[in-house]
């Protein structure tokens, strides 16, 4: 009973322990994953902003104006009479306003702050609008890795995720069930510590009192063993003695022994 307790308690140790280490990787990967899909979408964005920028001088049908500012009444006001109203900078990577990347490993990042020099074959382009038309190719490539990678990405963590629910979802059936066992056995154990108890309790009662019986009965052996012993010699005195009563009734009487 008793090592059936321990391994229970134990397992529900293990198991606690499980869930703790699966959550701490279910965040870290949560995290790697919020990490990835921003730099991935911040660089996505920056990619069509290029090809956009390159069809503005290469393809100007294909090029897509930024929006207008929205002015307000007293700027309206003010450019009407012939003020001009200054543009702010987007901010963001390079004034595009897209948003920087977000962290990303040190490996990752060396590798974007320092590219591979570009293939010698980029070289060989002599027209300006073939040279355009193998870069933009090569933006659209980029892009669709990265759609790629996003979609992986999200498949992935919603397949980690999933898991890890599933996995919650079991550790706390089998937490539970490993709880109510051991709620069972150890209500069991102190059941049979309880009987245990008492039984020894009436075994000691038991033995003092066989204890006690077997001394009387010694007792008794004792005073039977000397009646029997001396039964003859009592007897033999008995009879005496009612010999003697008898003849001195007798000489009350008038008998004369003499």
């Amino acid at each position: 009973m008793t090592e059936e307790i321990a391994a229970l308690e134990a397992g529900i140790v293990a198991l606690d322990k499980s869930v703790v280490e699966a959550t701490e990787d279910r965040k870290a990967e949560n995290a790697d994953y919020k990490s990835l899909m921003a730099a991935d979408v911040a660089a996505k964005k920056l990619l069509k902003f290029a090809k956009n920028l390159l069809n503005k001088f290469y393809n100007p049908s294909l090029y897509v104006a930024p929006p207008k500012r929205e002015l307000s009444a007293g700027d309206r006001i003010y450019e009407n009479m012939g003020g001009e109203i200054p543009t702010e900078a987007p901010g963001g990577i390079a004034d595009t306003g897209i948003a920087v990347f977000g962290q990303v490993s040190d490996d990752t990042q060396q590798e974007r702050e320092a590219p591979p020099p570009p293939p010698e074959t980029w070289d060989a382009y002599s027209k300006k609008s073939e040279e355009s038309s193998g870069v933009i190719a090569m933006i659209d490539l980029l892009i669709k890795d990265l759609d790629k990678e996003l979609t992986e990405a999200e498949t992935d963590e919603k397949n980690g995720q999933a898991d890890y629910e599933t996995m919650m979802k079991e550790s706390a059936i089998k937490r539970t069930e490993d709880s109510k066992a051991l709620a069972g056995k150890v209500e069991t154990k102190a059941d049979v510590e309880k009987s245990l108890s008492e039984h020894d309790k009436k075994s000691k009662d038991a033995s003092s009192e066989l204890m006690a019986t077997l001394q009387y009965t010694a007792s008794l052996h004792l005073e039977c063993d000397w009646l029997l012993q001396y039964f003859d010699m009592r007897k033999t005195a008995r009879a005496d003695e009612i010999d003697s009563l008898m003849k001195a009734k007798a000489v009350l009487s008038g008998a004369d022994y003499s």
